[in-house]
């Protein structure tokens, strides 16, 4: 029963799209008074609303029958940026050259979307957030979730953009707007030119095939200027190992052989040209290390909360100049994920690509988190705790890192009422008036 509500899914919106791209307002307004009038005149006998639906359907059968007619050829280069951000609006160009030996005029273009249909099993698997608090019928059936899982792939529906006259072998540029609705990976399958028949009902398309793609980064809020302290920390193997498991140290040189220094280090290359014992010598490295804890543990699926949590994350990882520190994140996808940006590791649009594709984990997941965390508490100066509630888990995983003389501050984004003295509790909606009070 599943499946078949799932292809009957997969059919109607295959039908919906089809009808967008090619019906103009006037066809849509036609189609709907034929379907009007094949309602009424179902009986012959007492109604000849019957002819209106054949007049009608007649029109736009001919009108579907002309569309190949006025399709325009083209080819065409799209200049896309490689990053967005969600909820804003960006402009971006593509330049066309008409390949037809008649200008074209009267031609709108339009992006066309990789096909955003889910498969069966994440249709099936997947939840709305705040699915829990519908009907019955529409929990079986799955015709919300279905739309959830669209719109979150797709942006806001691309506007038309009216062409300019386009003489034969000539090239225009044209802007074209997009909106992503929420972050992660865009993708473009090419461009759809459109001219309506003569009839004004029915469009004919041009597909061009014209991949692309670009990653529409989480939104960000202006924080108030913070000072992360906390004193600088020996980091083991220097910078460059500062991420890294071992005990490799920072080379800065060579120089003789002293009474205690380990057999490891003599340079032998070095020490057969000289005939005497050449060391390699290293420098320890002390520098600040902050941790960001990205809380993803939620039974609630990407709700709001979820959402603005990755928000509060990204305008951390934006805000915290890593040009003399490193800047640790932490959070569960699967397993426990560790990335780190500044001196020399990652680059800051680097990690908000990370937080682009965070998904939601199981609720049990927290307890894995904190253990990483306390691991790793001794390399830290400070740590930013961004929690999606604030149980005994969370609480105690504040508490422990105080204890460990770091710097910690909590933020807990959450839509019930929670009272803490230990941490700042946001509401989704209010992130930036309550951030205010952020030191």
């Amino acid at each position: 029963m599943k499946r078949l509500t799932y292809l009957a899914l997969r059919g109607f919106s295959a039908l919906q799209h089809f009808l967008h791209e090619r019906l103009t307002p006037a066809g849509w307004i036609a189609s709907t008074c034929a379907l009007a009038a094949a309602a009424v005149g179902v009986d012959t006998t007492r109604s000849m609303s019957y002819q209106l639906f054949g007049f009608l359907a007649a029109l736009l059968a001919l009108a579907f029958a002309a569309a190949p007619l006025w399709r325009v050829r083209v080819t065409a280069r799209r200049e896309l940026p490689r990053y967005a951000t969600a909820g804003e609006a960006f402009e971006y160009r593509v330049a066309l050259e008409n390949l037809d030996a008649t200008p074209i005029r009267g031609a709108t273009l339009a992006e066309r979307l990789r096909d955003p249909r889910p498969r069966f099993e994440e249709w099936r698997d997947a939840r709305e957030p705040g699915e829990e608090r519908r009907n019955w019928f529409d929990r079986t059936q799955g015709y919300w979730r279905w739309k959830w899982l669209i719109e979150r792939r797709t942006p806001e529906r691309p506007r038309e953009q009216v062409l300019p006259e386009i003489h034969p072998g000539k090239r225009e540029s044209v802007k074209l707007v997009l909106k992503p609705r929420r972050r992660g990976r865009i993708e473009l399958e090419g461009l759809a030119l459109a001219r309506t028949d003569p009839l004004g009902l029915v469009r004919g398309l041009n597909k061009v095939a014209l991949e692309g793609r670009l990653i529409a980064l989480p939104k960000r809020y202006r924080l108030p200027a913070i000072a992360l302290p906390g004193r600088r920390r020996f980091q083991q193997g220097g910078v460059t190992q500062a991420v890294s498991v071992g005990d490799s140290t920072e080379f800065i040189g060579l120089r003789e052989y002293r009474p205690g220094d380990p057999l490891h280090r003599i340079d032998w290359k070095s020490t057969a040209r000289r005939g005497a014992p050449i060391v390699r010598e290293y420098q320890d490295e002390f520098f600040e290390r902050h941790a960001l804890i990205l809380d993803t543990s939620t039974g609630r699926g990407e709700d709001a909360c979820f959402e603005e949590a990755v928000a509060l994350a990204a305008s951390f990882v934006y805000a915290i100049d890593t040009r003399e520190c490193l800047l640790d994140l932490l959070f569960v996808g699967g397993e426990v994920r560790t990335y780190t940006a500044g001196r020399g590791q990652m680059r800051v649009e680097h990690m908000l690509e990370v937080l682009a594709g965070v998904a939601p984990s199981r609720p049990g997941e927290f307890a894995a988190l904190a253990r990483a965390v306390l691991a790793q508490r001794a390399a830290l100066s400070s740590c930013i705790l961004v929690l999606l509630g604030w149980d005994e888990a969370r609480r105690g995983l504040y508490e422990a890192l105080v204890r460990s003389g770091l710097e910690v501050r909590a933020l807990v984004v959450s839509d019930e009422k929670i009272h803490s003295p230990q941490a700042i509790v946001l509401h989704p909606g209010e992130i930036e008036a309550g951030l205010a009070g952020l030191k």
